[in-house]
């Protein structure tokens, strides 16, 4: 079976160009994508909390499973191996399109997995290190990052709901029952209505 691996790291992001990619990359290749797993999450979350753990536990001898990149599978350099492991041990091999991998079970996948994912990790850690110095420099020039000190949000998890809530409160509904419906704690909707 061919599965296409599809995550990106926030709700931001869109899904379509790396399915786009796979689309176009199969086409070209005769294959077709039997099963699709797209997931919204960090790549830095635990493999068994996301999606990809459930793949894995599914994946069968012979099976491909196609990402745009290996940093889509994750985030540094051991998840990645661990997660390329377990796929040579399952005989399963793993294609990525931008960086034209085709691992398989062989020594040569094992060393190309490593490499790649040993310079994506070094990557990843020097654009963290740039961020942090640029932060640091902005911040001893005196520029402020972030929200003003003492600024609220503008729009909280009740806004546009103050109309629904003072219709249970009319009805008699205990402010404890009306935040729990809101998904809210209770402390949240009183700051809400004090306001």
């Amino acid at each position: 079976m061919i599965y296409g691996y599809i995550r990106v790291s926030t709700d931001k992001q869109t899904v379509e160009n790396q399915r786009f990619e796979i689309n176009e990359f199969c086409k070209k290749n005769n294959l077709s994508v039997e099963k699709w797993i797209e997931e919204t999450i960090s790549g830095t979350k635990e493999v068994e909390k996301r999606k990809l753990g459930g793949l894995l536990e599914a994946l069968q001898k012979g099976d491909i499973l196609i990402c745009a990149e290996l940093s889509r599978l994750g985030r540094n350099l051991l998840m990645i191996m661990s997660i390329l492991n377990v796929c040579m041990e399952k005989e399963v091999q793993v294609w990525t399109i931008k960086d034209n991998y085709r691992l398989g079970s062989d020594i040569s996948s094992k060393v190309l997995a490593f490499a790649f994912g040993l310079s994506a990790e070094i990557e990843r850690n020097l654009i963290s290190q740039r961020t942090k110095e640029a932060l640091a420099r902005m911040k001893s020039e005196g520029i402020h990052i972030g929200r003003p000190a003492g600024a609220k949000n503008v729009v909280v998890k009740l806004s546009g709901k103050l109309e629904e809530i003072q219709t249970l409160l009319e009805q008699k509904i205990p402010k404890v029952q009306i935040a729990k419906q809101m998904g809210v704690h209770r402390s949240t909707l009183r700051r809400f209505l004090m306001e």
